[in-house]
């Protein structure tokens, strides 16, 4: 006889193909995870999950996880000057989206090509998190159009004029002969080490 699903176990292999493929599952992927038959009856799972904030649409209508958080512990600090004795306890989970995100409706991601923003710590290879609707402050690094080319600088206002410059001296100032549009304002940046 076969077992009955509860939403438990409906979410757990929801979140479970969620972080292996990094994607949401499609209603044919769904029957398979959730081990039934039709897709009125994967409807039926949605809309519990949604009833129980698991899942969200989007503007589009698409699917979205919304209340599961993929956190990790925060277990102390590291002295990154002289050495210093540490006690590894957990303090806390913290999930790197909601730490590196603050409105993920706004925001997107990145990947940094080049190395014109080596000083503040941004390198070739890093993803940025950009939000497109943050209005940027004097010595932001911004996502900025100029004369038709994209960039992530520093966004400097000198009195009327807006100039972007590198965080590596190899690099001029840049200066808007037409059109400078803003399309964002850089968050966060994330570095892996290890593939």
């Amino acid at each position: 006889m076969k077992k009955t699903r509860d939403i438990k176990s409906v979410e757990q292999s929801l979140v479970s193909f969620y972080r292996n493929q990094k994607r949401m599952p499609t209603y044919t992927e769904m029957m398979d995870l959730f081990e039934v038959r039709s897709k009125s009856v994967v409807s039926y799972w949605i809309d519990k999950l949604i009833e129980k904030g698991i899942l969200e649409k989007d503007a589009q209508g698409y699917l979205k996880l919304s209340g599961i958080s993929f956190g990790i512990p925060l277990v102390g600090s590291i002295a990154a000057g002289l050495p210093a004795s540490a006690e590894e306890n957990a303090h806390d989970i913290v999930s790197m989206d909601d730490y590196l995100v603050d409105k993920p409706e706004s925001s997107f991601l990145l990947s940094v090509t080049g190395d014109s923003m080596i000083g503040a710590g941004i390198m070739e290879g890093d993803l940025v998190v950009v939000d497109r609707n943050r209005s940027p402050q004097n010595g932001d690094i911004v996502l900025a159009e100029v004369d038709g080319q994209w960039t992530m600088k520093y966004f400097r206002r000198r009195g009327r004029e807006v100039v972007l410059e590198a965080a590596n001296p190899a690099y001029p100032t840049i200066y808007p002969r037409e059109e400078l549009k803003i399309g964002g304002v850089i968050t966060a940046s994330v570095r892996k080490y290890l593939m």
